[in-house]
């Protein structure tokens, strides 16, 4: 099992990794709309803390020597499902081409206030 780890993506608030590798596979942990720089919370609108999430992930992708043409499935947890439309816009254009199974649950809470949390699993090497 191999540890990512990277100051391109935030750094962990808790205790858990921001992804690991078993086997060919990459697992992440969910992922929020925190700046990696600062570490501050992008309190802002679903459209843009959907980009900052997804740029998140793609610094772990690349740590990991992946990309989204190799994400396999992802789940999405919104705080409000009312924002379903304007994130799926959002991820869409994020990802291009890349079409990943796709679970999208509304949560009672996410970490910091945040509207959209993201993990994902991908195909590594």
């Amino acid at each position: 099992m191999q540890t990512i780890a990277t100051p391109s993506a935030p750094s962990a608030i808790g205790p858990y990794s921001q992804g690991k590798i078993v086997g060919n596979l990459l697992f992440t942990a969910g992922q929020i709309a925190l700046v990696p720089e600062t570490m501050e919370f992008l309190n802002g609108t679903i459209e843009e803390q959907t980009d900052r999430v997804l740029k998140n992930l793609d610094a772990v992708l690349a740590a990991a020597g992946t990309d989204w043409s190799r994400v396999i499935k992802t789940t999405v947890f919104l705080a409000d499902m009312a924002d379903f439309a304007p994130f799926n816009a959002a991820y869409a254009a994020h990802l291009g081409e890349a079409k990943p199974a796709r679970s999208t649950v509304q949560a009672a809470g996410l970490p910091k206030g945040g509207k959209v949390e993201i993990e994902l699993i991908a195909e590594v090497g």
